[in-house]
């Protein structure tokens, strides 16, 4: 019975209902919407950061990151090897890797890059770069002196593929050592800060090239399933020897990723206490002004014996209804414009140098996370109740004598005899 009389009453103004129902509308579409987005743009910063050499577990001699010089190199991988051997779960990748500062330089330019030695089968499991090749060719086995560059460093070295590249470095007695390259591929990255950063070449050539002989820079591991796996962690860091290897997840080789997944919930929080609160004021006076215009009608109930916790159950009910149905539309047109920009994302490249300042992927693409669906109506649902039952307490404290008397003061127009 309430529910068929509050479903009524609601749309006995249409011009009322209409107004709550907008300002519910469109404080949930924001909600989600814009809690998709800022889920877009953290899932893309993470995804692009594990990919870029990072993995979701790295392995250093200790003190590699603080000093990451060919002297803190791991001379022995042996160890490392057998430890991932056990702790390895079925279906996890890994990859060797030299990873040191170089110069490089044609006829015409030089520039500070990463030189990075990889074995090209399982650096294409862990890292972007086996499906990044734009122009050319990946590396192969038979590319001692092939190299792979972004395309942000070919057009500021103003080259192409098939030309050279000199890179210098220093090697293991302190000396620099130079090796000249055939470019053989050109990568696109996420971010343009990557193709102008690292450079690929075999690790053989590499080692070769700094007189390494087996040494490595840093061992990458790609877990499957969830990025985050802390009994594979622990597992490492208990088999190979702290005073000798540094064992690093991905939140703590990526800070700044990690800052921002700190900070997201806080400001999902503010964002919905924001919106709620304008939504919550329209909520209050419109529900206020329609308990006023309706005393007449309430004083009649209690003057008939209705008890005042029905009628202030009737007026939550109306309330109740008429969240559930802005509810109901919002998410709906939030799920419409999620899906539509799904296809394509949201382009900033036109603002790359900005976007890349702030970590940010060239193109976002919202992402839909239940936590953040739950919290946002369930905020608008409670919250919305609790503004309206101010209202309601109004409604159900009428006096039917003080009720009748106060609707016929406002409604009794001056006869003529008073204005004579």
């Amino acid at each position: 019975m309430y529910f068929k009389l509050a479903w009524r009453n609601i749309w006995r103004n249409a011009r009322r209902t209409a107004i709550i129902l907008t300002a519910v509308v469109i404080g949930v579409w924001s909600m989600v919407l814009l809690g998709s987005l800022m889920r877009g743009i953290a899932v893309g910063m993470i995804k692009n950061g594990i990919s870029t050499l990072t993995g979701h577990i790295q392995i250093h001699h200790k003190g590699y990151r603080n000093d990451p010089a060919i002297e803190n190199r791991i001379a022995d991988s042996t160890v490392v090897e057998n430890a991932l051997k056990q702790a390895l779960p079925e279906g996890a990748s890994w990859t060797a890797r030299v990873r040191v500062n170089a110069v490089a330089s044609n006829a015409r330019h030089s520039s500070g890059v990463t030189l990075v030695g990889i074995d090209p089968a399982s650096e294409a499991n862990v890292s972007f770069i086996g499906t990044a090749v734009s122009q050319g060719r990946y590396l192969n086995s038979d590319d001692r002196n092939g190299i792979v560059i972004g395309e942000a460093l070919m057009k500021k070295f103003d080259t192409r593929p098939e030309r050279k590249l000199v890179l210098m470095s220093q090697d293991t007695d302190g000396e620099i050592a130079s090796r000249a390259f055939r470019i053989v591929g050109i990568f696109k990255a996420e971010m343009e800060a990557t193709e102008k950063q690292f450079v690929f070449v075999m690790r053989q050539t590499s080692q070769k090239m700094l007189r390494l002989g087996g040494g490595i820079s840093e061992i990458s591991i790609l877990l499957p399933g969830k990025s985050d796996n802390p009994e594979v962690y622990h597992r490492l860091k208990a088999a190979l020897p702290s005073e000798q290897f540094e064992v690093n997840d991905w939140r703590e080789l990526l800070p700044f990723q990690t800052a921002y997944l700190r900070i997201l919930d806080g400001f999902m929080w503010i964002w919905y206490l924001v919106v709620f609160v304008a939504m919550g004021f329209g909520i209050v006076n419109t529900t206020l002004m329609a308990v006023f215009e309706r005393m007449r009608e309430f004083g009649l109930l209690k003057a008939l014996g209705m008890k005042p916790g029905w009628i202030l159950r009737e007026v939550l009910t109306e309330s109740f209804l008429l969240l559930v149905t802005g509810m109901i539309i919002g998410n709906i047109l939030a799920f419409i414009c999620i899906f539509s920009m799904a296809r394509s994302g949201i382009d900033l490249s036109a603002l790359a140098a900005g976007a890349e300042y702030a970590g940010m992927t060239r193109v976002i693409y919202p992402a839909i996370a239940l936590k953040d669906i739950l919290i946002s109506n369930l905020v608008v649902l409670v919250l919305g109740i609790l503004v309206s039952a101010y209202p309601a307490v109004k409604a159900a404290r009428f006096n039917p004598v003080e009720a009748q008397k106060h609707t016929c003061l406002l409604y009794t127009s001056p006869s003529p005899r008073d204005h004579g």
